[in-house]
């Protein structure tokens, strides 16, 4: 019974969840293989040396940080959906340009255009669904898209598998394009979306910009807190704490990675019940803070064990970690959505998303310093530092809700079906 529950939460949607269901699975299927061939695509095909290449993907990170919030605000202005259409296809016209790129010059330009796309899409795509759905389901909805991109992302990186194997120019070609194609098939599927625009701007709240509301940044900045024990925690100081500090055979991390990717997909959804607002979202932060800080723990323990012990350890670890990142996923949407004002989810999207992107791009560097240099201290810190922050993430959420205009807090909106597609205004 529990099985079939939980293929339930998977199964296809109608209306909008359904067609961005699908929109994503194209545009992550397109994210992976790029995940997994740009940089050797870069370094072996095209012959730029590795430090420009990571020169290049640094400074296209900054620059994705850097134009978040811009498009969140001509998100509020222009409508979602509209920005959703057209920051995919610019995307995948830029994919499509990598086949140009001869040099230097050109893998900054396209890798640069690519990665502002991207960051530009999600900040349009997160108000697009707060526009398009009443609060109570956006929570649910991230959740099942959450899972989709799990699936698409996957399934992308072994297309780069395969690109890699074969190693040869034409494939690469191809793959690349059939990506750029990907990107653009993923912006076109939302003008099947009802048209939506953010309520107009109340008088009281013109003057009133996100980077001024100082409770909802003190939020951001707690998110960006737990999101030093996600996903680059997993990618970058764990393969290597594994080869370096631990008896366990390397082949272990491969285990843990499909471990993360399958408990992800299966279970995101469910996890997310019960974060639908934000007294739900912060308790959801609360328990992310303590399941990551207690896999940071198991972690350090697989250091100087037996190989066998230290095995259970890091797939103990791995396991309550994928707990901990599904609960503040959850989390982090409901006190983004929920703490946002109704004319204003591009803007505010676009800020936590930027603060996000903030902690994620430095969470290599302080865990290679940190956790590789000083080994299991080093995890203990981490652990320290992420069960503050989720600790300290209700109140900040309490701080922030009591200083929200009532415009603010949107009514739950009757409705009939759902799933099915509504126009949020003409």
């Amino acid at each position: 019974m529990a099985a079939l529950s939980i293929l339930r939460d998977l199964r296809p949607r109608r209306g909008v969840v359904g067609v961005l269901a699908v929109s994503n699975l194209a545009r992550t299927v397109a994210n992976g293989f790029l995940l997994s061939v740009t940089v050797l695509y870069f370094l072996r095909t095209v012959e730029i040396p590795s430090q420009r290449v990571g020169l290049g993907l640094t400074v296209s990170a900054v620059l994705a940080m850097l134009v978040s919030l811009p498009a969140g605000q001509l998100s509020d202005r222009l409508g979602s959906r509209t920005t959703s259409i057209a920051f995919g296809v610019l995307q995948g016209v830029v994919v499509c340009g990598y086949t140009l790129a001869g040099g230097f010059a050109g893998f900054l330009v396209v890798v640069s255009l690519s990665a502002m796309a991207d960051s530009a899409s999600a900040a349009a795509r997160g108000a697009l669904i707060a526009e398009a759905l009443p609060p109570s389901e956006r929570v649910g909805a991230r959740a099942y898209l959450q899972s989709v991109i799990n699936i698409g992302l996957s399934l992308g990186t072994l297309l780069g598998g395969a690109a890699l194997a074969v190693n040869t120019r034409a494939v690469f070609t191809t793959l690349l394009l059939v990506s750029g194609a990907l990107f653009v098939v993923a912006g076109l599927l939302c003008c099947r979306l009802p048209g939506t625009q953010a309520p107009p701007r109340p008088e009281e709240a013109k003057s009133r910009h996100v980077l001024r509301d100082v409770p909802f940044l003190a939020v951001a900045a707690l998110n960006a807190v737990l999101v030093l024990g996600t996903d680059a925690l997993l990618t970058v100081a764990l393969p290597i704490w594994i080869a370096d500090r631990t008896e366990a055979p390397v082949s272990v991390y491969a285990a843990i990675m499909f471990l993360n990717t399958v408990v992800c997909v299966l279970f995101q959804v469910r996890m997310s019940k019960g974060a639908e607002d934000v007294t739900g979202g912060a308790r959801a932060m609360r328990r992310a803070g303590l399941l990551l800080a207690v896999c940071c723990a198991l972690f350090a323990v697989a250091a100087g064990q037996p190989a066998w012990v230290a095995v259970v350890c890091l797939l103990a670890g791995a396991l309550v970690h994928v707990f901990g990142e599904m609960l503040h996923s959850a989390g982090s949407w409901a006190l983004s959505y929920d703490l946002a004002p109704a004319h204003a989810h591009g803007q505010y999207q676009g800020l936590f998303n930027l603060v996000q992107r903030v902690g994620a791009a430095v969470t290599p560097l302080l865990a290679t310093a940190v956790i590789v240099g000083w080994g299991w201290p080093g995890w203990l810190l981490f652990a320290g530092v992420l069960l503050a922050g989720g600790l300290a993430t209700p109140a900040a959420a309490r701080w922030a809700q009591r200083t929200r205009a009532p415009e603010a807090r949107e009514p739950e909106e009757p409705h009939e079906d759902a799933e099915a597609p509504r126009a949020v205004s003409a």
